[in-house]
C-alpha cells in the first residue's frame, strides 16, 4: 500500500525541494542549519567554508551563509551575483553588518544563535517564492532602502540594536520561569509583544495567553472582566460569564496598564497570587486558578505605590522578574528595519506599489525623536502608504515635525533643560488639543489617538486630582 505523499513547512512536496548552498564554517552550526533546511523544504547541496564557496560553481537556489565578520560580505555579493537568493546569518549581532548584507543583496538576515525552527520559518518563504518562479527581485544598492519583509529577529520584534539584544536574552532567561512578570517601557514600545515572547517561550506556550488592557475596560466592569460573573450579579448580567483568569486557565495572563487597575481590585488580584484562588462576581464559592500572570505599565510602578495608587504587597508580589524595554530612540538602526518592514507589510495591505524608502526621508526618520515608539512610526508609514503616490516614499509623505525637524506638539529641545516638565502634563496638552480638533468630541479624538474614551475621562479625573492638590 503506498504512503500518502507529505508536505513540508513550506508546503513543498519532497519532489521540488529547494537545493541549498550552506556556507558554515563551525560543524555544530552546520548541523542546526541542515536540520531547518529540511523542514523548510530544501536539500543542502554541499556544505562549505567561506574561502571554498566563492571559488565554487554550483547549481543551487539558495545560499545560507555565515558571517562571522565584515570580511566575509563580498562573499554575499559575489553569489548574489551567481543567481543565488541569500539568507545572511550572523552571531556578531551587528546591526551594521545586517544592514550592509542587505545592502549588497542578502535578502533576509537571521541573527545566531538560532534553533532550527526559527531558522526553517525564515526559510520556508523563500523556498516557496523559488518554488512559484516569484522570488522577489533584488533592488539595486543605489536605491539604499528597498521594499524588503525581514521578518523578526526575536518572537515578533524586528530589530537587532544592542539594546534588544539584551532583552531578547532576558526573555530567554525569564520565560522558562513561572514566577510573575513585571514589563515596563513607553507607551508604544512593544509590552504585549514582549509578553508574547515570553508566553510562547514558557513551559504554558501550548496553553491559552490572554490580554487583558486594563486602561480600556471602565472601572465598573473590570472586577467581571478579570473574574468573570454569574447571572444576576448585577444589572445586565443575564448569564454566567467567565473572566480572563479563567480565560488564560494552564496558560499566562498578561494586565496591560495594571496601573488602572482600582485598590479593591488589586487587592483581589493579590488573592490570586497568594492563594490561587478567585471568585466571579456575584459567587459564594472559591475557584482555583493556575496562571502566570505578566504586568505591564508605562508609568514608573514605584512612584505609582508612593503616591497611594498601587498597592506595595502586589507590586511586590508582581516585580519578581522585571524586564524594561528600551524606547525607539534608543534603538539606532533598528528605525530603518522597522521602516522597511511596516513599508513592506502595509503596501501589500493596501495594495499599493510603494516599494522604497527615499535616502532623505529615511535620514528624518532615523533623526526623529519617536516620543509615540514603534507605534508612531507604524502610523507614520501607514499614513504614508495610503496617501503617499509613486513607488518611493519620499519626504514631502512624512508628518511635518519629522519631515522639517521641527518638535512634535508638546516636545521640547534638549538644549532647554530648565523648560522640562511632568510627562502628564505633556500627555495632558496632546488629549486636550486632539479633542479641541474633534469639537469637543472625546470618542472621536481617542479612536485618532489609539486610545479608549474611558482612558481619557480616567486621565482628566486624575489631573483634576493633582490640580487640586
Amino acid at each position: 500500500m503506498s504512503q500518502p505523499l507529505t508536505t513540508d513547512a513550506a508546503g513543498l512536496s519532497p519532489s521540488v525541494r529547494t537545493r541549498v548552498l550552506l556556507v558554515e564554517a563551525d560543524p555544530a552550526s552546520a548541523r542546526v542549519a541542515t536540520c531547518a533546511v529540511a523542514t523548510a523544504g530544501g536539500e543542502v547541496m554541499a556544505t562549505l567554508p567561506p574561502d571554498a564557496a566563492a571559488r565554487v560553481a554550483t547549481s543551487a537556489d539558495v545560499a545560507v551563509v555565515d558571517l562571522p565578520g565584515k570580511e566575509q560580505l563580498a562573499l554575499v555579493e559575489r553569489l548574489v551575483e551567481k543567481g543565488l537568493v541569500v539568507v545572511a546569518t550572523s552571531g556578531a549581532g551587528s546591526v551594521a553588518l545586517a544592514v550592509e548584507a542587505m545592502r549588497r543583496g542578502a535578502v533576509d538576515f537571521v541573527l545566531k544563535p538560532y534553533s532550527p525552527d526559527t531558522l526553517a520559518k525564515r526559510l520556508a518563504p523563500r523556498f516557496a517564492d523559488i518554488a512559484t518562479r516569484a522570488a522577489p527581485p533584488v533592488a539595486p544598492v543605489a536605491q539604499q532602502i528597498t521594499r524588503q519583509e525581514p521578518g523578526a529577529d526575536f518572537a515578533s520584534f524586528v530589530g537587532a540594536s544592542p539594546a534588544m539584544l539584551r532583552l531578547y536574552a532576558e526573555i530567554e532567561r525569564v520565560a522558562p520561569s513561572r514566577a510573575p512578570v513585571f514589563v515596563t517601557g513607553e507607551s508604544g514600545s512593544g509590552k504585549e509583544l514582549c509578553a508574547e515572547a515570553l508566553h510562547a517561550r514558557s513551559g504554558r506556550a501550548h496553553k491559552p495567553f490572554v490580554a487583558l488592557n486594563c486602561g480600556a475596560i471602565p472601572r465598573e466592569l473590570m472586577e467581571s472582566e478579570v473574574f468573570g460573573h454569574v447571572r444576576g450579579a448585577f444589572t445586565g448580567a443575564t448569564e454566567d460569564r467567565p473572566g480572563a483568569v479563567e480565560a488564560a486557565e494552564g496558560g499566562t495572563l498578561f494586565l496591560d496598564e495594571i496601573g488602572e487597575m482600582e485598590l479593591a481590585l488589586q487587592a483581589k488580584l493579590l488573592r490570586v497570587l497568594q492563594t490561587g484562588e478567585f471568585r466571579r462576581v456575584g459567587e459564594a464559592r472559591a475557584r482555583q486558578a493556575d496562571i502566570r500572570i505578566i504586568c505591564a505599565t508605562h508609568r514608573d510602578p514605584q512612584g505609582e505605590v508612593a503616591a497611594g495608587r498601587f498597592r506595595q504587597d502586589l507590586y511586590y508580589r508582581l516585580h519578581v522578574l522585571p524586564l524594561k524595554l528600551p524606547p525607539l530612540r534608543e534603538r539606532g538602526a533598528d528605525i530603518a528595519a522597522l521602516a522597511q518592514s511596516f513599508l513592506a507589510r502595509f503596501s501589500s495591505e493596501e495594495g499599493r506599489a510603494i516599494e522604497a524608502i527615499a535616502p532623505d526621508a529615511m535620514a528624518r526618520l532615523l533623526a526623529y525623536d519617536w516620543p509615540g515608539n514603534v507605534r508612531e512610526l507604524q502610523n507614520v508609514l501607514r499614513r504614508a502608504v495610503v496617501l503617499g503616490d509613486g513607488g518611493v516614499l519620499t519626504l514631502d509623505m512624512l508628518p511635518a515635525e519629522i519631515a522639517l525637524d521641527t518638535p512634535a506638539p508638546g516636545a521640547l529641545a534638549a538644549s532647554e533643560p530648565d523648560a522640562i516638565e511632568p510627562f502628564w502634563k505633556t500627555e495632558r496638552r496632546v488629549i486636550e488639543r486632539a479633542v479641541a480638533a474633534f469639537g469637543g468630541n472625546t470618542a472621536r479624538a481617542a479612536a485618532a489617538l489609539e486610545l479608549s474614551p474611558s482612558t481619557i475621562y480616567r486621565k482628566r479625573e486624575r489631573w483634576a486630582e493633582i490640580g487640586a492638590a
